[in-house]
């Protein structure tokens, strides 16, 4: 018996039927039904959404131009028009915020106005009897007699994208790793929609290794669109975005509407008369090790969105008005107002990959990279009209302020940390050198010995009187990726990691962070973790999956022999010792002590590596090169004040370089 398919709520209703009183009544007697006393809502369908009313024949974009309040619409063509955008002369204006834009009574109905009277979407598919592949087949190609891939048209949404089949024979090393990629997809209501985080059959408690993580699902996302597979990587961004309307609720307190979930897993409730349903129950928090919000979680979302564009074309799924939606609540819950005095954003500990506590609360750069890259691609695919070009006013201020902030601030090679080692304290000036207040005591012994001449890094995180000097590698790659550094530093970055291939690399690619925490270090920053302890886990343990980014990173820098390198070493161990989630141990010698086997993103960052060497110029989509007028824009106003100097301007000679 087929099940039918319902979202399983936490404890309140949908937030779009929050704005709407008769939406409820208008849905039921369709294709939805809600039942307050089993908190969840029927879905018959298997994809969700509301059907594109956006069906524009170009998709535009905006760039920025050098001239303040205007930007430059450019369409898939190549053509350019300009458009002048309204800007008020108040210094308001020119906040990175959108609060008081993007929240107000428009934006808040857009569900309710252009969803109330449309139908959720319907993916039309063939069945399988009707000369479509199956979805084995088509994950893994189809096999001829002698056991090479060939290519077939995949024709899922009618998009004609191919399916790559490999310029060479697949070692049988790739053929497990498909094999056991197509064996963690979760299926849900006759549809993919994700892939497990871990797949490990003597795994007795596996606690939440068995639900979908949307940052575990990406390197699994990239290897199926390489590989021509497009519907269940749709089916992902859309059921995921359903889930973010949902009210998220712990003790009392509903975090912004905008949060997108850590993970969610498919659950079976059973019925009257031997019945069931499947539902999908997300985690937003609530039930995570102690319990924080997945900041990470929403811009995984839109980075995947636009990849998902890049590699197959159908750039009508970014266009639809609730993918619009969905990316305006990320936002304005990035860009809202607050204390802060800097473009980066506040997180607490254990908010992104690193999910339990490390001493990264603050603003630690995986975030600030994660979301720059976050606001390049939502400003590619932001639909630009009267309703959004304050939104996009304030993405491009917040990129063109965060960029110079992380490139000035959070840089360190021998000549930065010899500055740092002069600094004086105690300055009180608008023109101060040491602006942070940094006491140079804080540079660690190992620091002065370790950086190259002709390498650098972008440090971990950035404080009033703190500067953590550890080499966390996520966001150094993805601040390659995304062009946050410039490109010397991007270059410099590489350099390092070629420099300090022992203590980076080792055995297994590559380190989550340098150094490990020791001793009193260890047992203050982390509160003594038994799980955290040197050299393991979060603790500077090795991390396969991390190889899908250095892929990319030196693919982007020229550096592919780098790459290639870190896969060779990879592929001497990953299949002898069972695809491990990390490895332990100063060099990455010992499988992690609880690292789970099987482990998905570590077969998907493999295979999603070896695709991208094999397809440069596939890989040259999913990588941002530098946007120089994003340089030029200077929105504080102070140069026309003539009372304090810009300290951008005075120190742009180091930023364009």
């Amino acid at each position: 018996m087929k099940p039918s398919c319902r979202f399983l709520i936490s404890k309140k209703n949908p937030v779009f039927f929050k704005h709407h009183h008769s939406l409820t009544s208008n849905l039921s007697g369709n294709q939805f039904s809600f039942d307050k006393n089993k908190q969840f809502l029927a879905c018959p369908f298997r994809n969700l959404g509301f059907r594109t009313i956006f069906n524009e024949a170009q998709k535009s974009f905006c760039v920025p131009n050098s001239s303040l309040g205007q930007s430059r619409l450019t369409t898939r063509d190549g053509r350019g028009v300009s458009v002048v955008a309204s800007c008020a002369s108040q210094i308001r204006e020119f906040s990175t915020s959108v609060e008081t834009r993007v929240n107000d009574k428009n934006f808040e109905r857009i569900y309710v106005q252009n969803g109330i009277n449309v139908k959720p979407l319907v993916v039309e598919r063939i069945d399988k009897d009707e000369n479509v592949l199956g979805a084995e087949e088509s994950r893994l190609g189809v096999l001829v007699d002698d056991g090479e891939s060939v290519n077939r048209e995949n024709l899922d949404g009618g998009l004609g994208v191919k399916i790559i089949s490999p310029k060479r024979e697949e070692s049988d090393m790739e053929k497990e790793a498909w094999k056991l990629l197509n064996n963690a997809v979760v299926m849900y209501c006759g549809s993919p929609v994700g892939t497990v985080a871990a797949n490990d059959p003597g795994d007795k408690m596996p606690l939440n290794y068995d639900q979908v993580f949307i940052r575990d699902f990406v390197p699994s996302a990239l290897a199926f669109l390489l590989r021509g597979e497009g519907e269940i990587v749709k089916n992902f961004l859309l059921h995921t975005l359903q889930l973010q309307s949902w009210e998220k609720t712990v003790d009392c307190y509903s975090p912004g509407q905008g949060l997108m979930p850590a993970s969610f897993k498919v659950r079976t409730v059973p019925l009257d008369d031997d019945k069931f349903e499947e539902v999908l129950d997300p985690d937003f928090g609530e039930s995570a090790i102690g319990r924080v919000a997945p900041v990470d979680s929403g811009l995984w979302w839109i980075i995947l969105l636009r990849a998902y564009g890049k590699l197959t074309g159908d750039y009508a799924l970014q266009e639809r008005v609730d993918v619009q939606t969905g990316i305006k609540l990320i936002l304005n819950l990035c860009l809202a107002d607050g204390f802060d005095m800097f473009p980066s954003l506040l997180v607490t500990d254990g908010s992104c990959m690193i999910d339990r506590r490390m001493g990264i609360h603050g603003h630690p750069l995986e975030i600030q990279a994660l979301f720059y890259s976050a606001l390049r691609s939502s400003r590619e695919m932001l639909v630009v009209n009267d309703g959004s070009k304050n939104l996009v006013r304030a993405v491009n201020n917040r990129l063109s302020a965060l960029s110079f902030h992380i490139r000035e601030y959070y840089w360190v090679d021998m000549k930065k940390i010899n500055e740092i080692y002069r600094y004086k304290t105690e300055e009180y000036s608008t023109e101060a050198t040491n602006k942070f207040n940094i006491y140079p005591e804080q540079i660690p012994s190992w620091l002065m010995d370790w950086v190259p001449e002709e390498g650098g890094y972008l440090i971990g995180n950035l404080q009033p009187a703190h500067m953590d000097f550890r080499f966390f590698t996520l966001g150094n790659l993805w601040s390659v990726v995304s062009s946050l550094g410039t490109p010397k530093q991007n270059e410099a970055i590489l350099n390092l990691i070629e420099a300090k291939w022992d203590d980076l690399v080792g055995n297994m690619p590559l380190k989550i962070c340098y150094p490990a925490l020791e001793s009193e270090d260890w047992r203050i920053i982390t509160g003594s973790d038994p799980k955290n302890t040197p050299w393991s886990y979060h603790n500077g343990g090795s991390w396969p999956t991390l190889l899908w980014q250095f892929t990319l990173a030196c693919m982007k820098m020229g550096r592919m022999e780098l790459a290639q390198k870190a896969v060779a070493l990879a592929e001497k161990r990953l299949h002898a010792d069972h695809w491990p989630e990390y490895y332990d141990t100063r060099t990455g010698k010992f499988i992690g002590k609880q690292a789970r086997l099987y482990q998905t993103w570590t077969v998907a960052g493999f295979l999603t590596s070896k695709v991208l060497l094999e397809n440069p110029e596939r890989a040259s989509l999913l990588f941002w090169d530098e946007d120089y007028e994003l340089l030029e824009i200077c929105v504080c106003g102070l140069s026309s004040s003539g009372r304090k100097r810009c300290s951008r301007f005075a120190a742009k000679s180091q930023i364009l370089v």
